[in-house]
């Protein structure tokens, strides 16, 4: 455990759960580049509502470990979960050759990369 400057860590994670927050309300809306892209990688139309809700708990699981301390483990479970997740679109993007837009899942794949470095440092 190392003394991860809180203020560092809150932002981290208010970032990564906002962009998580905002591309499941995307998915859950329907949004036109979440089916098309959606489509291109190969993930079926049924799979985007429960994507969302991982994104969800993923962002809520983090907002919770850094906001109570006893819950720290929960924000790293949920930091590890949504590495994981977005390892997981990477290797749709990967599969199905489709690399032009491939900077927005490695976005917030680094972001959920830092939340699990900081929650787990801290």
């Amino acid at each position: 455990m190392t003394d991860v400057p809180l203020a560092l860590l809150v932002v981290v994670v208010v970032l990564t759960a906002a962009v998580n927050v905002a591309m499941a309300v995307a998915d859950l809306a329907g949004a036109r580049f979440v089916l098309a892209n959606s489509a291109l990688v190969g993930v079926p139309r049924s799979w985007i509502p429960w994507l969302a809700v991982l994104k969800l708990a993923g962002a809520a699981g983090l907002l919770l470990g850094v906001l109570v301390g006893a819950l720290r483990p929960l924000g790293v479970a949920a930091a590890c979960g949504l590495v994981l997740f977005y390892l997981g679109a990477i290797a749709f993007h990967l599969r199905a050759r489709v690399l032009h837009n491939l900077a927005f899942p490695a976005f917030y794949l680094a972001t959920a990369a830092a939340s699990l470095a900081l929650t787990a440092s801290s």
